[in-house]
């Protein structure tokens, strides 16, 4: 099974979610902005990706500059109690196969985590081509 960490208001994350299903595997789509995270869901998650809740920050159309959390010396503990509190400042989408863990940013990344890559052509949003017709990845 697929898990996808998905805000239905990100282009980005949307785009995954789209190479996910053409995929046919069984996804677990969790809306994090609705149902938030837990301390200990967040440190597996960013454990597993290898990446610091720092790395992990959303910094744009969220509330990290607001509450100080793009200075120099703030904690990981600070940004990680942000997190719980505020759930938009964890950036998007990250998804867990059983190849691995991985924020996948820029969409393309999901590729990473798949055995195989969906039948194409697919594209994002805005038009752009990540799959062709003959099943080969583009770019």
């Amino acid at each position: 099974m697929i898990t996808i960490y998905h805000n239905p208001d990100c282009g980005t994350s949307r785009n995954v979610l789209r190479v996910l299903e053409a995929t046919g595997e069984k996804l677990n789509v969790v809306e994090y902005l609705d149902t938030g995270w837990t301390q200990g869901q967040l440190l597996g998650l960013f454990a597993a990706a290898d990446i610091t809740p720092r790395e992990a920050l959303r910094e744009k159309r969220s509330p990290a500059e607001e509450l100080g959390l793009l200075e120099d010396g703030v904690s990981d503990e600070t940004i990680m109690a942000a997190m719980l509190e505020h759930p938009v400042l964890v950036n998007r989408p990250i998804v867990c196969t059983p190849k691995g863990v991985k924020m996948c940013r820029p969409s393309e990344t999901v590729f990473d985590l798949l055995d195989r890559l969906p039948p194409g052509p697919l594209a994002k949003e805005d038009g752009e081509l990540l799959i062709d017709e003959n099943g080969k990845r583009v770019g």
